[in-house]
């Protein structure tokens, strides 16, 4: 089965499927109910005139995608150069254990040497199992570093406090 697996960047017509990985990988996570993200949103993002995200996908050969990474560059004053956030990763059910997770994040990484980027993240639930999985890649879990968001109204009124 790997044999046939091709990582490759993915296309406009790609958004159907790696849309339905994302529900997966929201499915995955518990956390379905809160996937706002559309077809749309991907497509006028990721494949417009200036991409805000780039995605790699795992294709079989066959025409279905088997996993997906979405990521994205920013800056860091701290490694002093441009990093990457991965902000969707994920292989299908019948996908893993196969090395398919390993070979995504291994074509972002070569990416993001090739680029000069400093640093590759992520942000994985504490209850997750695949944790241990990007251990053994080498990625290393940040105990003192608590994630914060805005959004929503949140954001909103934050931003009409703005003078």
């Amino acid at each position: 089965m790997t044999d046939t697996i091709s990582i490759r960047r993915a296309t406009r017509e790609d958004v159907p499927q790696i849309y339905a990985l994302v529900r997966g990988l929201a499915d995955y996570v518990k956390e379905a109910h809160l996937l706002k993200g559309t077809e749309e949103d991907l497509l006028r993002d990721g494949f417009g005139d200036q991409p805000r995200f780039r995605c790699l996908v795992a294709d079989d050969g066959a025409g279905t995608l088997l996993g997906t990474v979405i990521y994205s560059a920013n800056y860091s004053t701290w490694v002093g150069r441009s990093t990457c956030y991965i902000d969707d990763f994920f292989v299908s059910d019948k996908a893993r254990g196969k090395g398919l997770g390993r070979r995504l994040m291994a074509t972002v990484a070569a990416e993001a040497v090739a680029e000069g980027h400093g640093r590759i993240s992520l942000t994985v639930l504490d209850w997750n199992p695949a944790r241990e999985a990007y251990h053994n890649l080498g990625f290393e879990h940040e105990e003192s570093a608590l994630r914060y968001t805005v959004s929503g109204e949140a954001l909103n009124k934050l931003a009409a406090s703005a003078e």
